[in-house]
């Protein structure tokens, strides 16, 4: 089979597309015809060597895929040869990647596709919408009519959280860094999008939610606690998923005399079992027309080296080279 890999840690330069042997399913375990693949920003991390990771080479790239089961391992319970399915967190604990035209996944981590849902769509919106539902619901414990604000509506994980906020019936706001990314957060929801800018976001959120903001998501990479724990309402929730050697200056006064809560979480840790609720909200959503994917380019999957230069600009260059998920197809 073709597969995008690496041999060692380094730049997307390190990615070689070529040959590889096919995998074989062993018990519990489905054979994936490989349709759609996508780039996420913890794949150049991992790629680059920046978090260590345990890895046996060559090691195949990738965290979601979407495709066709093919084959069935022995015991295999819940899916047949032709169903179309997706999943998450592959290409950790021992699991390779989904950069190939084959991948051998155990049932476990298997989420079917709903016949209205493309693989491209639903492959975009997989891990970080077990992120965002991981986030909202099992840390943030969201609560309709609650106000919800996300620090950078238009990105791949932001994007989500605006969307499944409104879905949980929250008022959201959020922020984005022009006027047509705000724009953008209004379509997928957002009842309040700040230019960052060009406007005072704390004036604006003070004005929209004068009683504070229930739940805060943090997209940054250096948070600022001082400032976050002012704008919280009596029993505010903050989540965090970025800033790995992020050492901001923590308020305690301020933070334990409202009765917050402080909520970290990597959505890598997440069991199978975890991710179930999740996938199955997603599904849901997305088969009804209300949960929606953004997608920034698609690329055959033999570009995955060019693929990961442009996350990396984006993500660690912070250069706004892509706006939503690359899609990379085998």
């Amino acid at each position: 089979m073709k597969a995008a890999y690496i041999t060692r840690t380094g730049p997307p330069e390190a990615i070689q597309y070529g040959d590889l042997p096919d995998p074989v399913p062993k018990a519990g375990e489905c054979l994936i015809r490989v349709k759609a693949a996508d780039v996420n920003p913890i794949d150049v991390y991992w790629r680059a060597g920046m978090v260590p990771a345990p890895m046996t080479f060559p090691f195949i790239l990738g965290r979601d895929l979407a495709g066709v089961v093919t084959e069935c391992g022995e015991g295999v319970r819940h899916f047949q040869v032709g169903d179309r399915v997706w999943c998450s967190n592959l290409g950790f604990q021992g699991r390779q990647g989904g950069f190939a035209e084959l991948c051998a996944v155990h049932e476990d981590w298997l989420h079917p596709i709903p016949a209205t849902v493309k693989e491209e769509d639903i492959v975009a919106s997989s891990l970080t919408g077990i992120t965002a539902h991981l986030g909202l619901v099992g840390r943030g414990k969201l609560q309709s009519g609650e106000t919800l604000f996300v620090n950078g509506g238009s990105g791949g994980v932001g994007s989500c959280v605006v969307q499944m906020g409104k879905l949980l019936g929250a008022r959201v706001i959020t922020t984005a860094g022009s006027d047509a990314k705000a724009e953008l957060c209004r379509q997928l929801g957002a009842d309040l999008a700040i230019n960052y800018r060009t406007q005072d976001v704390d004036a604006a959120i003070r004005e929209f939610a004068p009683d504070g903001v229930n739940v805060w998501w943090e997209t940054l990479r250096e948070p600022n606690f001082e400032r976050t724990v002012s704008l919280l309402a009596l029993r505010g929730r903050m989540v965090v998923m970025a800033g790995r050697d992020a050492k901001p200056v923590f308020p305690v006064g301020p933070f334990y005399v409202k009765d917050c809560a402080l909520h970290g979480f990597a959505m890598f840790n997440a069991t199978a079992e975890d991710q179930r609720p999740a996938g199955d909200a997603i599904n849901r959503w997305m088969a009804a027309g209300l949960f929606k994917a953004r997608i920034d380019r698609v690329l055959p999957l033999s570009e995955a080296a060019q693929a990961h230069r442009l996350q990396e600009e984006s993500t660690i260059g912070k250069t706004g080279a892509i706006s939503g998920k690359i899609v990379l197809k085998p």
